[in-house]
């Protein structure tokens, strides 16, 4: 644990560093400002992130710019149907010793061993490479034959779903969903920042993006910001918000009830509360309040809630029942 005066001087420079690294992903990525924060919420609270959003949004760019900015080694994974297990996590490879003519095998690490992945198209490939590299979310570590290899830490994986075109994937299932923390939708630029775009992008632009943070001070404000206190008002709301999501749950509205196969679970719970002390702490705050909660809420429940056939019917999404439900949840509502 840290004392609290190295706590207190991690969070206090968390505004600064916060400020500092948009400026320089400013250089290269335009708009999508919130977005951004809301990685740096995910990235700081060691969670991984779900990114939804077309071709062409500057996805790859914005996670590779952000990885320079932070001093982390990045690697980007393209997921398609033929991808191994091995081509994520490694593999063993028989090498000759030279000196005494003996053979042995050489473990050969895979792209996973890196501090930031990009997972790009996730659903492309099957259940059984996911599975690899979700392993290695949950453990952060891969298991080769009777070795165990840690991965280095700050360790963040960013998958990508195309939203759109669905024939030939295989959707994650709601299990692996669930380590997600967050599921984050990418949408079009404004007409300001897309003329911006593409001003820039056809034009000689050479930016340099500097080191803002090294992994040491990340994995320092990851225990930093798990150290802040949380006040009950707060605690209890995020997770009865969590509870409400439960169409079982007695005190789920009617809505619930008819709209929702399938609630969140604890795990949503926590990561509304970890996503609410790290956005308090990079707006230089020393607790969260209560918007804290509701600005992480729909990102981290919207891959939770499963809905109904009769709210698919109704042209409803998760989104649409999410909002609802944090509208009807103010805090004077809530039953004790």
């Amino acid at each position: 644990m840290m004392n609290p005066n190295e706590q207190l001087a991690v969070l206090e420079r968390m505004g600064v560093v916060r400020q500092t690294i948009l400026d320089e992903i400013k250089k290269v990525i335009i708009g999508q400002d919130e977005v951004i924060e809301n990685i740096l919420i995910a990235l700081f609270s060691n969670g991984h992130i779900l990114l939804e959003g077309v071709p062409g949004l500057a996805k790859t760019l914005m996670i590779s710019t952000l990885a320079k900015a932070l001093d982390l080694k990045f690697n980007r994974i393209q997921f398609t149907p033929d991808l191994m297990p091995s081509d994520i996590t490694g593999t063993d490879i028989l090498t000759e010793n030279k000196a005494d003519g003996n053979r042995y095998f050489h473990y050969i690490k895979g792209p996973v061993f890196a501090n930031m992945i990009l997972a790009d198209e996730i659903n492309r490939t099957p259940p059984k490479t996911q599975s690899a590299l979700l392993q290695a979310m949950q453990e952060y570590q891969v298991t080769a034959g009777n070795e165990t290899f840690s991965l280095e830490q700050p360790f963040l994986v960013l998958a990508t779903q195309n939203p759109i075109e669905q024939e030939g994937t295989y959707p994650l299932p709601e299990a692996q969903l669930d380590r997600f923390m967050f599921n984050i939708n990418i949408d079009y630029p404004t007409y300001d920042e897309e003329r911006e775009i593409v001003k820039r992008t056809t034009m000689t632009i050479d930016q340099n993006v500097r080191s803002i943070l090294h992994s040491n001070d990340i994995i320092a404000i990851q225990h930093a910001v798990r150290e802040i206190p949380v006040s009950d008002h707060v605690l209890d709301f995020a997770v009865k918000l969590a509870r409400a999501t439960r169409p079982n749950d007695e005190n789920a509205p009617d809505f619930i009830k008819q709209w929702v196969n399938w609630g969140a679970g604890p795990r949503a719970s926590q990561y509304m509360i970890l996503g609410a002390k790290a956005r308090a702490a990079l707006q230089n705050r020393l607790t969260p309040s209560i918007d804290d909660v509701k600005h992480v809420a729909m990102i981290v429940l919207q891959h939770r809630v499963i809905i109904s056939f009769a709210a698919e019917a109704e042209g409803m999404k998760s989104r649409d029942v999410i909002k609802r439900l944090i509208e009807s949840l103010e805090p004077k509502k809530i039953n004790k």
